[in-house]
């Protein structure tokens, strides 16, 4: 089971609100609107999508990650490397 497993139907609502965030950009566009609000939109989801990374990252950590610790092993590096390398992708974008 994943760690995000107990959230999953707030994540598919957030994600779902996020997808029409994105058609609406995509109509803002199309509608040719004025740049800094269409800016301000893009502004808006990729905001609402870090807060969904950031979740799905705590739930791993603290269920997957844990869980890994806990058992010890090989299995356990490669769960934190794992994290250390979503981290660090995360903190690029």
């Amino acid at each position: 089971m994943h760690g995000y497993a107990k959230d999953k139907d707030a994540y598919l609502v957030r994600l779902r609100r996020i997808e029409g965030q994105v058609r609406g950009l995509q109509r803002m566009v199309a509608e040719d609107q004025y740049c800094i609000d269409v800016l301000t939109q893009v502004s808006a989801v990729t905001s609402a999508l870090q807060s969904v990374a950031l979740g799905l990252l705590e739930d791993h950590l603290g269920h997957c990650v844990a869980q890994a610790v806990s058992e010890g092993g090989p299995a356990a590096e490669e769960k934190v490397k794992e994290a250390s390398a979503a981290i660090a992708r995360l903190v690029k974008s």
